[in-house]
């Protein structure tokens, strides 16, 4: 069996809805994340990224998280194995905004749902991510928000 054949027929970021309650049909994930993640594509705006990235770690894709981060901000001890005992299971992405700041700079904020050890929680966070020389972009690192 492929990596390939083991991918979702719908992307698990959603479109990132920004109603987290959507009833809008998810995109098919080769149309949408799939085409960043399995590398028929590059991200063209931090948004994009942002949404690949989410998808990754629905995914436990470390080999992609790793190339879309930056460097000096990647932690040595990536682990996002979702069939790990223990592992936050991810049930829903929403953007809240996008804000690119300059041709190498943008900010998204988003909310992701997940459960872990039964319960249910909220990751809302503001992400800094960077355009480098190369026209690829990367997340840099993010702040945590209340809410």
């Amino acid at each position: 069996m492929t990596a390939e054949s083991t991918r979702p027929v719908e992307c698990p970021c959603g479109g990132a809805a920004p109603n987290l309650k959507s009833t809008a049909k998810p995109p098919r994930y080769a149309d949408c994340c799939g085409r960043f993640i399995d590398g028929a594509a590059l991200p063209a705006t931090a948004l994009e990224l942002m949404r690949s990235r989410y998808t990754a770690y629905v995914l436990g894709d470390v080999a992609y998280l790793r190339a879309t981060w930056a460097a000096e901000t990647c932690p040595a001890d990536l682990d996002v194995d979702p069939n790990e005992p223990g592992a936050p299971r991810w049930l829903g992405l929403a953007v809240k905004r996008h804000e690119p700041l300059d041709e190498t700079h943008a900010r998204v904020e988003f909310v992701a749902r997940y459960k872990s050890g039964g319960r249910a929680h909220r990751l809302h966070e503001l992400s800094r991510f960077t355009r480098g020389d190369d026209g690829r972009w990367r997340y840099v690192d993010g702040d945590m928000l209340e809410g």
